[in-house]
């Protein structure tokens, strides 16, 4: 009797260990595995914020838009003499678009000379000396505006030195700034860099850059130009 229940027990007993071994085996073996894993319709991150436009700040603060901008009459590269600066035609088209505001930048000393080339070098040896020529006047009182547009030819591939000198000495402290150029083959030129640099606490919106020659011989293509980029920005 006792030996029937020692054998009913050892084969218990087998029967046991086998079945641990079975169940061990099924387990998943790397810890990849073991994890749980995250249901198709769970969130992985929060929705972006969305950020408004130029135009949709401007539009829900309120206030005004400006367009400031140097710009150089007589002989221009490819389009001979004349009576309107390129950069200016642009910044009247931005004004007429957007209802804003315009400031011409106007040197206190004009000393830029009338003629092309002999404008270039007065250029060219201003951007050596570093040099920070003073305006005329006053600026407007920035602290009405959020959005300014910023306007100037390229010379030498950066922004007049002139321009320098407005930068240095106006706070635009949390405004939005919208470079353009008007040109002789530079594009933008690096205007939107250099605003950033200049105003880190700043946003700097889309740029956009126009041929000189075009401003004078085929305005109707640089309309269409700056209406679809102030439709890009929003206004």
């Amino acid at each position: 009797m006792k030996k029937l229940i020692s054998l009913l027990l050892t084969a218990a007993l087998m029967l046991g260990l086998s079945a641990c071994s079975s169940a061990a085996q099924a387990q998943p073996t790397s810890q990849a595995a073991q994890e749980p894993t995250a249901p198709e319709s769970a969130p992985v991150s929060q929705k972006p914020t969305e950020t408004a436009s130029p135009a949709e700040a401007s539009e829900k603060s309120g206030s005004r838009i400006l367009v400031l901008y140097f710009s150089r009459t007589g002989e221009q590269y490819n389009v001979g003499v004349i009576e309107k600066g390129n950069t200016a035609i642009v910044a009247e088209m931005i004004g007429e678009a957007t209802g804003a505001d315009l400031h011409e930048v106007l040197p206190a000393d004009d000393h830029y000379p009338m003629t092309y080339k002999e404008l270039t070098d007065v250029g060219l040896q201003e951007q050596r000396d570093h040099a920070r020529p003073e305006y005329a006047g006053d600026l407007p009182d920035m602290s009405g505006y959020d959005t300014i547009f910023i306007g100037a030819p390229v010379w030498w591939g950066d922004w007049p030195m002139i321009m320098y000198t407005v930068f240095e000495s106006t706070p635009l402290s949390g405004k939005t700034l919208i470079p353009f150029s008007t040109h002789a083959g530079s594009g933008l030129s690096g205007f939107d860099r250099s605003l950033a640099a200049a105003y880190p606490d700043c946003t700097i919106a889309k740029g956009l850059a126009v041929a000189g020659t075009d401003t004078q011989n085929n305005p109707d293509k640089v309309k269409t130009s700056v209406a679809n980029w102030l439709n890009e920005l929003g206004f």
